[in-house]
């Protein structure tokens, strides 16, 4: 059994409506979905969204197949809860890629650069399979396969990922340090607070990936 991390990147004309909505609003960052399942036509799924409530919430008014759903405020962003039809033609993201023989294992990361990224676990000729039968509109790459059966972390958000590389830019990493935090909320025209925030669960998630890839 093997596992293989992708990354799917969408045509616009291929894009489901929630996700356009993701990359076209400025107020959303991602969405990490974490389970769900899809059962006689509904799918239910429960996830992470990097971005504003009521961003997101606008997009979901907008769709006439949510049944119902539920947002929960956290930090960097909140927590959903949702329910809704897929349509006589729709098909459960968690389904999309299924194989007789491989499982699409979440967290799935829905990311505003019109991309997704997913594992998949399986034998070795379901994830061929897998890699050559993308429908039109998508191009997938292959980011890691393993032996073992794994599971891709938390990514760093796109704002984390900014944050950090005008730390970088400003000589934050330096030794000596050429420019403090405030350098880089200047760089990223943010409170001090909060660049501080994005760079130190930047640095934390970063950091987390280094350790669980092992020497």
């Amino acid at each position: 059994m093997k596992s293989m991390g992708i990354r799917l990147a969408y045509a616009p004309e291929a894009l489901a409506p929630l996700h356009e909505g993701i990359c076209e609003s400025p107020d959303i960052d991602r969405e990490v979905i974490v389970g769900g399942q899809a059962v006689d036509g509904v799918e239910t799924i429960t996830s992470f969204v990097y971005g504003q409530p009521e961003a997101y919430e606008a997009l979901l008014c907008a769709l006439g197949t949510v049944l119902e759903y539920d947002i929960t405020p956290s930090d960097d962003g909140f927590f959903l809860y949702l329910r809704r039809e897929l349509g006589p033609d729709g098909l459960s993201l968690l389904d999309a890629l299924a194989q007789e023989t491989v499982v699409v294992v979440p967290p799935i990361e829905i990311r505003s650069d019109r991309t997704i990224r997913l594992t998949v676990v399986g034998h070795s000729s379901a994830l061929t399979a897998v890699v050559e039968e993308v429908p039109d509109g998508i191009g997938l790459d292959v980011r890691w396969v393993s032996q073992e059966i794994a599971v891709a972390g938390a990514a760093v958000s796109d704002r984390q990922a900014a944050a950090l590389q005008a730390a970088w830019d400003v000589g934050f990493y330096e030794i000596p340090r050429k420019g403090g935090i405030e350098a880089v909320a200047a760089e990223l025209e943010c409170a001090v607070s909060t660049a501080s925030e994005l760079v130190r669960r930047g640095e934390a998630t970063a950091v987390e990936r280094v350790l669980d890839s092992g020497p």
